[in-house]
């Protein structure tokens, strides 16, 4: 059912698409871009790519090409005023600047609306503790794992949990210090 209390949304793109990832962001965002203005809605797009289908002029209503930023996109939330936002199409980007806009109070302050998944879930899913500990209260299986910042922090993990071990990015945004998730391979 078509909320009637929404007249602008605000769309977070994937930003740069390399091999293998980000161009079904781009594909989800553009099509989800084209519904809502079907809809009636009024659509503004941030993406920081312009080599995207999404940022074609035909697909939002006003379309910024800037860095996904929080100076950037809060810039464009007090410039534009939309009622709510769209995180979800941007990938891990769109998610992880949800949370920071959250956190700044960017947000409640200019009255915006998260549609989709709640920030909520996006913190317990994305946050590596949280998600374990979710999965424990619901009894589902985990494999060992830590989060860890350094290299003698994964290498002291793994050698008391056994190899092999798989070790990945937990989170990285920006030039903020990488984590590392290591799991234990049975």
């Amino acid at each position: 059912m078509k909320r009637n209390d929404i007249k602008t949304i605000l769309v977070i793109g994937s930003g740069p698409i390399i091999i293998g990832q980000a161009a079904e962001f781009d594909y989800a965002g553009t099509q989800a871009c084209l519904s809502l203005r079907e809809e009636g809605y009024k659509v503004i797009l941030i993406n920081s790519n312009p080599a995207t289908i999404m940022t074609d002029v035909e697909i939002a209503d006003k379309v910024y090409i800037e860095p996904i930023s929080l100076q950037f996109v809060s810039h464009i939330i007090r410039k534009e005023r939309p009622d709510a936002l769209l995180p979800t199409l941007g990938g891990q980007t769109g998610l992880n600047m949800a949370v920071e806009l959250e956190k700044s109070g960017i947000l409640e302050e200019c009255k915006v609306e998260v549609l989709g998944t709640t920030l909520s879930a996006i913190n317990r899913a994305e946050d590596r503790d949280l998600f374990r500990e979710l999965m424990r209260e619901l009894n589902e299986p985990v494999p060992e794992s830590d989060i860890v910042t350094t290299v003698q922090g994964a290498i002291d993990f793994a050698n008391e949990i056994g190899y092999p071990v798989i070790v990945r990015p937990a989170f990285t945004m920006g030039e903020q210090e990488v984590e590392l998730l290591l799991l234990k391979l049975n």
